[in-house]
């Protein structure tokens, strides 16, 4: 009876181990992935969180010559609102 309790113990540990190191392995790989992309000029980084976003996401906004690209609204209204606020103290 003990001998199978370990014997399960043991193979649910390494099922356990199996499933939380290929999660990890994920990670690193995504965020190398995005790494790739952000040099090779497809991805910018969202000036307000710092997420990387494709280059031409939907969310945008331009400023001047430059033209900004954000993850969420979120982020976008945040932007404006510091340009806003910017703009007010330089008057």
């Amino acid at each position: 009876m003990l001998i199978k309790f370990l014997i399960f113990a043991v193979a649910a540990f390494v099922v356990w181990k199996l499933f939380t190191g290929d999660r990890k392995q994920k990670q690193v790989r995504d965020k190398k992935q995005e790494e790739n992309l952000a040099a090779s000029g497809e991805m910018v980084k969202d000036p307000v969180c710092g997420t990387y976003v494709r280059k031409d996401g939907d969310i945008r906004v331009r400023q001047g010559e430059d033209v900004h690209v954000f993850c969420s609204y979120e982020c976008r209204d945040k932007f404006i609102k510091s340009l806003e606020a910017g703009q007010e103290k330089a008057e």
